[in-house]
């Protein structure tokens, strides 16, 4: 049985699920959700009924970490897990605990009224991007001179931090940051992964 991937296309969960897959050379059927309309086929697997979902095996999988990290036991011929795994848990815990809730704010100010949007964003320099930009300062990704599966899982959410105001990002002092995110959005690896497919209407 191919596996199957139900994924939508600009979420970030789902974005370095696809990346890591396709660097791992992971063959899947690919199944776009319609977030309004999902589709009853992958609720049946993962009643959390949000995306990523892999499903392989007679395993599910519905969490995006976990999703890479069956894909590189299978194969990993660039050595991505071969980083420290402490730097690697805060750097991830961080992302995917404090700044994706500030970048929920950032980027939906209406939802949160009672926050300054100033506050929002000197937060998340303060806890994220300084602390990359130090990193990125010393080497070409975050954990030396070779992407990493840090890297991978960590870009999609810079991705679209960048992408709220790209004018106001753009004059934030974060040279080195600036310089990481333009390698990711322009690598092959990223681009072969944010092909549109049509949305998955179970039979």
């Amino acid at each position: 049985m191919t596996p199957i991937l139900y994924s939508y296309r600009r979420c970030p969960y789902a974005m370095r699920a696809r990346m890591t897959l396709k660097y791992a050379g992971i063959e899947y059927e690919h199944r776009e959700i319609d977030l309004r309309n999902k589709p009853q086929s992958m609720l049946l697997l993962s009643p959390k009924a949000t995306v990523p979902v892999f499903s392989v095996d007679g395993i599910v999988l519905d969490q995006s970490l976990d999703i890479m990290f069956w894909s590189l036991a299978k194969s990993d011929p660039d050595g991505w897990r071969m980083v420290d795994e402490e730097v690697s848990q805060i750097w991830i815990e961080k992302n995917d605990g404090a700044f994706k809730r500030l970048l929920d704010q950032y980027k939906y100010p209406n939802r949160f009224p009672d926050l300054n949007p100033e506050d929002v964003l000197n937060g998340a320099m303060d806890l994220m991007l300084d602390p990359m930009e130090n990193a990125l300062k010393s080497n070409q990704y975050l954990l030396g001179n070779q992407m990493s599966w840090v890297d991978v899982a960590i870009f999609p959410f810079i991705r679209q931090f960048a992408a709220v105001n790209p004018p106001s990002f753009e004059e934030l002092p974060f040279e080195a940051l600036k310089l990481w995110l333009k390698q990711c959005l322009e690598s092959d690896l990223f681009i072969s992964v944010m092909d549109k497919h049509p949305t998955w209407i179970d039979a």
